[in-house]
Formats: structure tokens, C-alpha cells, sequence
């Protein structure tokens, strides 16, 4: 298998038309049978799959290159989630203007090649993906949400979770309720994820203004739940799933595929089973 078909697999579970900003092929590759994939997977861990002799090293997260110096773009994926959610076109626009504006300088920075250069001098084929499969685990978590009526709790919602994903199940993290309480109706429901990462505090803001009841964030810094907490705890709820363990929810389904295809998959760097 090449490199090219490795992530076209990728896009076709995710539903997406073409190659996201922070995802990309950073050394291509051909007649691949042996996969090492990570959720980290940088300079280190390519010396690793080069001298334990795999064909192929995959990254979750961008490592470099394009993933890096395109990041930015992704984050407009949580203004076409907004949008679809209620919120108005203009307020998602304004909410994530300056975090767009402020990734795509602070990437501008990075040493984008240092990774991919590696997989260069030794030879190995080298891409990430990262929206693609976060999407897929989206869609997996926002089906499972679905399954409840707006009358379930926080707390009912949360053992869903575990009860349809072994990935909650067998990591070494819990899911949370950061804001509100358990015993919260979790009303209306959107998980925000697939945009290259969560919203904070502004994003889960500009729900909850629009008539979401309930955020689910896979990570969440504690300053921005603390002050959404202040604002909104005694109306609104926001879980948060942990973020190892719900990208694994989206990685699993894309290894599952690779092996049907005839791969040899080794997974390490926390992916966390189902």
C-alpha cells in the first residue's frame, strides 16, 4: 500500500473531500506491510520504526511541515460547527478570528521541517493524521449522544460513553463534569471536536448563548472551565472526555480498516484499545 492510499482511507471514514491543514504525507511511501502508529510519533519514535524495520510511521498529531504551517486553517472547522449548531455565522466568525490569526504566527515560528527531515534521512514513510480521524470520533460520540432524550442527565450521559466505547472504559483518565452538575439535563448536546483542538472558553460561550445546553470537550484548560463554571454552572454543563482516550475513539475504527486492508498494525504512544 502507498502513502496516498493510507490517507485517502482516512478521508473516506471521515467523510471529507480533500487532505485538512494539519494533516499530510511527510515522507510518501510505497509496497507498505508494516505500520507503527502513535498518537505521537516524532524524531525519537522514527528512529525506533527504522531500526525495528517498519515500512511506515504514523502520527495522530501534526509533527511538521504543512500540519504545522497549515494548523491554523482547521480551527475554521469549529465556525462551520457553530453555524450548524445555531449560532450565528457572524458571532462564530468573531469568536475564532484571533485564535485563527494567533496559531497560524505562532506556527510560523516552529521548526516545521525538524521531524520530517528525520524521516527523510532514514528512509522511512512518514505522514499524520489528525482531523480526519478526530472527526471520525466526533461523529462516533455524537451518535452515542444522540441516543438519549434531552430529559437524561449529565450523569446518564456520561455512563453512555462507557458503556459504548471500551476506549473510555480502559483509560487511565475519567470523564467530567468540569461545569454544572451531574444532575443536570443535558438538554441540547453538541460535542466539539474535529477542529484541530477545543474551543475554550469562547467557543463553548458562544454555544451556550445559542441555545446549547450541554458542551463536550475532549480537553478543556482549567482556567476557561473555571470561568465558564462562574458564568454558566448554574445552567449549563460542559463534560469533558479526556483527551488520549477520545482520540483513540477515532483512531481505533481507522486501524480496524488498515488491518482489513492486509497492514500489520503496531500501535503505542497512548493509544488506549477499545
Amino acid at each position: 500500500m502507498k502513502t496516498d492510499r493510507l490517507m485517502q482511507l482516512a478521508l473516506e471514514m471521515a467523510g471529507l473531500d480533500e487532505i485538512p491543514g494539519d494533516s499530510a504525507i511527510h515522507r510518501p511511501g510505497e509496497e507498505i506491510e508494516e505500520v507503527l502508529f502513535g498518537i505521537d510519533l516524532k524524531a525519537p519514535e522514527l528512529a525506533i520504526a527504522s531500526a525495528r524495520g517498519f515500512d511506515c510511521a504514523i502520527s495522530h498529531h501534526p509533527v511538521g511541515g504543512s500540519s504545522t504551517l497549515r494548523f491554523h486553517e482547521v480551527l475554521r472547522r469549529h465556525v462551520d460547527q457553530m453555524v450548524g449548531a445555531g449560532v450565528p455565522r457572524d458571532v462564530a466568525e468573531d469568536t475564532m478570528r484571533a485564535a485563527i490569526e494567533d496559531r497560524r504566527i505562532l506556527n510560523s515560528m516552529a521548526n516545521y521541517d525538524h521531524d520530517p527531515s528525520v524521516a527523510r534521512l532514514l528512509d522511512i514513510a512518514y505522514l499524520n493524521i489528525h482531523t480526519p480521524l478526530d472527526e471520525i470520533g466526533r461523529r462516533r460520540m455524537t451518535e452515542a449522544a444522540a441516543t438519549l432524550d434531552e430529559g437524561a442527565t449529565a450523569a446518564e450521559l456520561v455512563e453512555r460513553f462507557y458503556e459504548t466505547f471500551g476506549e473510555f472504559r480502559n483509560a487511565a483518565t475519567e470523564i467530567e463534569v468540569r461545569v454544572g452538575k451531574p444532575e443536570n439535563q443535558i438538554g441540547k448536546v453538541v460535542v466539539s471536536h474535529g477542529a484541530g483542538t477545543n474551543g475554550g472558553y469562547p467557543v463553548a460561550k458562544a454555544y451556550y448563548e445559542h441555545g446549547i445546553d450541554t458542551v463536550i470537550y475532549i480537553h478543556c484548560r482549567p482556567a476557561d472551565a473555571r470561568k465558564l463554571s462562574e458564568e454558566y454552572g448554574e445552567s449549563k454543563t460542559l463534560i469533558v472526555t479526556g483527551h488520549i482516550a477520545s482520540d483513540s475513539v477515532g483512531i481505533n475504527p481507522y486501524i480496524d480498516r488498515l488491518r482489513a486492508e492486509g497492514l500489520h498494525v503496531t500501535t503505542f504512544s497512548g493509544i488506549v484499545p477499545a
